[in-house]
């Protein structure tokens, strides 16, 4: 009879054999990494104040991709949208002329992805997003007199405006109707944030999704 040449799990051949399946185990990992970042979540880094007290700088939030796919964004929501100006890499200049920012090559372009798992700042500014508050919905007019906000024309306390603290705020606006598929978007901290009062409303396609949990630091972990 034939012996049959046995190989304990941790012999030569299990060796072998891990390293052989190590590129298959590395491109699925891949493979699930990159379904989540696309479709499911995206952990963001909050480089400003603009959100304090809500989110100080520094924090990490989880910014959920898939809940408006099945419903529409709601007055209240802390989205994260992209630059509404559109790409500032995206200029029929040479490339030469780029800014070094918009020069990245693929090792680059893949160390930045990789960071973005996890909400490490990378300082490309061709994937430059935003965070704010929805404050009025399509077809609402939206209105400021001494820093109170009216939502069609009725005072609402949303988001509060205080008489200290980051959110203090008297100026005027004048009455604006959103439009369809259009959301007018604030900081928190109402008197420090470049929002919709500077770049008007974001168009629905420019939201990426809703941050619904701070993960980082470990002290501030709470919900959105």
């Amino acid at each position: 009879m034939t012996p049959v040449e046995e190989t304990q799990p941790g012999g030569k051949r299990g060796v072998v054999s891990f390293f052989k399946e190590l590129p298959v185990l590395v491109a699925l990992a891949l493979g699930i990494a990159l379904v989540i970042k696309a479709f499911l979540i995206q952990a963001f880094f909050i480089p400003s104040a603009s959100m304090e007290p809500t989110l100080e700088i520094r924090d990490r939030v989880l910014v959920n991709k898939l809940t408006y796919r099945f419903h529409e964004p709601e007055r209240g929501d802390v989205i994260v949208f992209h630059e509404p100006a559109g790409d500032p890499c995206a200029r029929a200049v040479p490339q030469e002329m780029l800014p070094e920012e918009c020069r990245r090559n693929a090792v680059q372009k893949t160390r930045d992805w990789f960071a973005e798992l996890f909400g490490i700042p990378t300082g490309d500014i061709a994937n430059k997003d935003y965070i704010k508050r929805i404050v009025a919905l399509p077809g609402e007019t939206f209105e400021m007199r001494e820093g109170v906000i009216y939502i069609n024309g009725e005072k609402t306390d949303f988001p509060s405006s205080k008489d200290e603290g980051p959110q203090l705020d008297k100026t005027d606006w004048t009455p604006v109707t959103i439009e369809p598929d259009h959301y007018f978007v604030m900081g928190d901290n109402r008197g420090n944030s470049s929002d919709s009062r500077v770049f008007g409303p974001i168009h629905r396609d420019k939201v990426v999704g809703k941050a619904f949990v701070i993960i980082w630091p470990p002290t501030r972990f709470s919900g959105l």
